[in-house]
């Protein structure tokens, strides 16, 4: 299929090109891009071989006039169209009288997601001034927003490409639309640069917040990717912390010098996941008052889960020539001000 794509750079048209692109191999599309300022020649060319247009600009109405009228004289493509102007939907509907090709009129409140432009809606020039340590500028926190995510609208195109239905309302919506005040809005956005300090993730099974913090991360200026952790470190190694997850408890990076023995401890409630990814270790957990030895031999190559439940003394051992790196899991966040969780005991019964 010939699929004709209008402002291909736009936001719209960059984030359909890319998931187009990515499954050319299999679809077997050939795709079309076409700039508004094409010359007339180039958009007859184009517009002979569409069999599907995804019109993504009403910036130029000359040219959407210009476009219509060489799809009605070539094959009569079906057309989707993405810029709720008046005018130009009465374009769209008129080709549509004329040929009897289905179109699909897109109003979208307020789109929003990577690759957008600073001033394209309230999202993007909050994203674009906060991840810069601007202040978010004047707003009415009562003010309500509509808001639809750049992957909900391509995922919904698609849908249209591959079925092309012909009863369609005038107006097609997509879903879901996230309705939100200002005032929380920019409250989350703001709170995703204090975060990034603290090495902290909000909690991602919330949609529209994940689609809210991939946004702002897509903001980020270049130079200001990486954070560095505070590494605890001693004679018999480090303890750093990489990331918190709220609820969902935090990972670090455990290293052990060769012939060190750490932990020797057992919790009342605090559970972790021990991953060793560096190096050779054995892992040893035993109840308090129970002789019985649970020994896990682990490694970098075997990569092994080992879960480290409340009621167990454990430790580990590197017991290799090489430092011991292990990924720590912990249920909840490190905090040296909070009473510890932590009864020493010696994990061998021999003490």
């Amino acid at each position: 299929m010939h699929i004709l794509i209008t402002e291909p750079a736009g936001f719209f048209g960059c984030n359909l090109l890319a998931h187009l692109e990515q499954a050319l191999p299999e679809s077997g599309h050939v795709l079309h891009p076409l700039e508004v300022t094409a010359a007339s020649d180039i958009i007859a060319q184009n517009a002979a071989t569409a069999d599907f247009v995804f019109h993504l600009t009403d910036a130029a109405p000359d040219f959407t006039a210009a476009l219509l009228a060489e799809l009605a004289d070539a094959k009569k493509p079906p057309v989707l169209f993405a810029a709720p102007e008046k005018i130009s939907h009465e374009a769209l509907l008129s080709y549509s009288q004329r040929t009897g090709a289905p179109v699909y009129l897109y109003c979208l409140p307020h789109p929003f997601g990577k690759w957008s432009l600073p001033h394209l809606n309230p999202v993007a020039n909050l994203c674009n001034r906060l991840s810069q340590g601007l202040p978010p500028g004047d707003f009415d926190p009562e003010g309500e927003l509509q808001l639809t995510y750049i992957d909900d609208i391509i995922a919904a195109w698609l849908r249209v490409l591959d079925e092309q239905p012909k009863d369609t309302p005038p107006l097609c919506t997509v879903e879901p639309i996230y309705t939100i005040k200002m005032g929380e809005l920019v409250a989350r956005l703001t709170s995703y640069g204090r975060m990034r300090d603290r090495l902290d993730v909000p909690d991602q099974s919330d949609p529209l917040t994940s689609k809210l913090y991939a946004t702002y991360l897509s903001f980020l200026p270049v130079y200001d990717f990486a954070r560095m952790p505070e590494v605890h470190a001693d004679n018999r190694g480090s303890f750093t912390e990489l990331m918190h997850f709220g609820g969902y408890g935090q990972i670090s990076l455990n290293v052990s010098k060769p012939g060190i023995v750490k932990g020797e401890h057992w919790h009342h409630t605090k559970h972790e996941k021990f991953i060793v990814i560096q190096g050779e270790g054995v892992i040893r957990l035993r109840k308090p008052g129970n002789p019985t030895l649970l020994t896990y031999k682990v490694s970098g190559e075997t990569r092994t889960v080992v879960d480290i439940p409340p009621g167990y003394a454990h430790n580990i051992e590197n017991v290799g020539d090489t430092d011991l790196l292990t990924l720590m899991w912990i249920n909840e966040r490190f905090d040296p001000a909070a009473p510890p969780d932590a009864c020493p005991m010696p994990v061998s019964p021999q003490g």
